[in-house]
């Protein structure tokens, strides 16, 4: 009996896990890790930090599709008091309000937007160079990139209509996102899913799990280029560094900083979750996109500027500090003239499909991922059906 393999135990190949396994087909799951989750997963300890995507988005596939399966769990949204402390750094200064124009940009639609113009360019067009300076770099957040504005437009202006939707898409897991890998974990467990933890999967790995089935490469596209040896899995990502901090709560704290001089993003994330961080403290997040080859000092102080606009007297009630760089590793970014379309085939023939949040698969953020899970998962079924259907009239 032939055996679906999957490499990697993120969101896309628990995705596609459960998937393959509610038809009834044998799977196996190798994650290299000793936990599951890839960029999904929250830190151990009492700062429950996301190394992955915050938010799942309540309008998306991937929202509907665990919902049928039971396995949303408690999710938080933004307290109506705390979305009312979202400010913007905009000329030097924090302000309440963003710009007119780029409110005015949120409401145009995604299909007025040309793929083969740059974002800044088409949106210069429709609210003017402020607006569109404003809304690029607002786009940050969603697209962790150091010039949103040189991206498609149709591609920035899809995610910011979803970003700026009213009332907001965005839900957070309770607990972080370990808890939801969990209980996707356990239903692939149910299903019989054999989870093997700590299974570092390499090119000669690779050619013995070829020969019982169809394998789904559900890791990062650059781990992906190197076990399949294929250097045509290249697609542009982001660049980004993050500062996690824990402080000392202060009433009147905001709950968002979002910079328009220039793309950067501070979240409080005990604002929707007071479980992240122990009582009397809360758990905050900095990010700022850098261009590449520029060092991340200069994003960590460009953070620490907002900090101190925003959060007077940080310095002095930070309990714990974590820094780190996602260099190639924020999901996939269009240019101006291609579509997710034009991105790594899922398909990669001879029974190999890939998955992951870079590949042919569309979405926003962790959506790509889970969409190219599902794909990936029905495609290996297929394969599996047609080598044992050959199977069948051989023998």
């Amino acid at each position: 009996m032939q055996r679906i393999h999957i490499v990697g135990g993120g969101l896309a190949g628990l995705t596609a896990a459960i998937t393959a396994a509610e038809s009834r087909a044998q799977v196996t799951l190798h994650e290299a890790h000793h936990t599951l989750g890839g960029r999904a997963r929250t830190s151990d300890g009492p700062y429950l930090t996301n190394e992955g995507p915050h938010a799942l988005y309540r309008r998306g596939p991937h929202w509907a599709w665990l919902e049928r399966r039971g396995l949303l769990g408690p999710f938080a949204s933004v307290p109506p008091l705390e979305g009312a402390r979202f400010l913007f750094h905009r000329d030097g200064a924090l302000r309440r309000t963003p710009p007119l124009a780029l409110l005015r940009l949120t409401r145009r639609s995604p299909h007025h937007a040309p793929v083969d113009t740059d974002f800044h360019s088409w949106a210069t067009t429709q609210v003017g160079e402020e607006g569109a300076r404003a809304a690029a770099h607002y786009m940050g957040v969603a697209l962790f990139h150091h010039d949103p504005g040189s991206l498609s437009a149709a591609f920035v202006q899809e995610r910011l209509r979803r970003a700026t939707a009213l009332p907001p898409e965005a839900r957070y897991p309770v607990g972080g996102w370990a808890r939801l890998v969990d209980r996707m974990a356990a239903r692939a467990w149910d299903l019989g899913v054999r989870i093997r933890t700590d299974a570092r999967v390499g090119p000669q790995e690779l050619a013995e799990l070829r020969r019982g089935g169809p394998v789904i490469v559900a890791t990062h596209l650059d781990s992906a280029r190197t076990l399949l040896e294929d250097p045509t899995l290249i697609w542009d990502s982001g660049r980004t560094a993050l500062l996690d901090l824990a402080l000392r709560t202060r009433r009147g704290d905001p709950f968002i900083v979002s910079d328009l001089d220039a793309p950067g993003w501070i979240e409080r994330f005990t604002a929707q979750d007071p479980t992240l961080a122990p009582p009397g403290e809360q758990l905050l997040q900095a990010q700022i996109p850098l261009a590449p080859g520029t060092p991340r000092a200069d994003a960590l102080r460009r953070a620490e500027d907002l900090l101190d606009l925003g959060f007077p007297g940080w310095r002095d009630r930070t309990t714990w500090r974590r820094e780190a760089l996602a260099s190639g590793r924020t999901g996939a970014v269009d240019g101006p003239g291609t579509t997710w379309r034009d991105r790594p085939a899922v398909d990669r023939g001879d029974g190999i499909l890939l998955a992951g949040d870079q590949v042919a698969a569309p979405g926003l953020l962790s959506e790509v991922a889970f969409n190219s899970g599902m794909e990936a998962a029905l495609l290996a079924l297929d394969h599996l059906g047609g080598a044992q259907r050959a199977g069948s009239r051989t023998a």
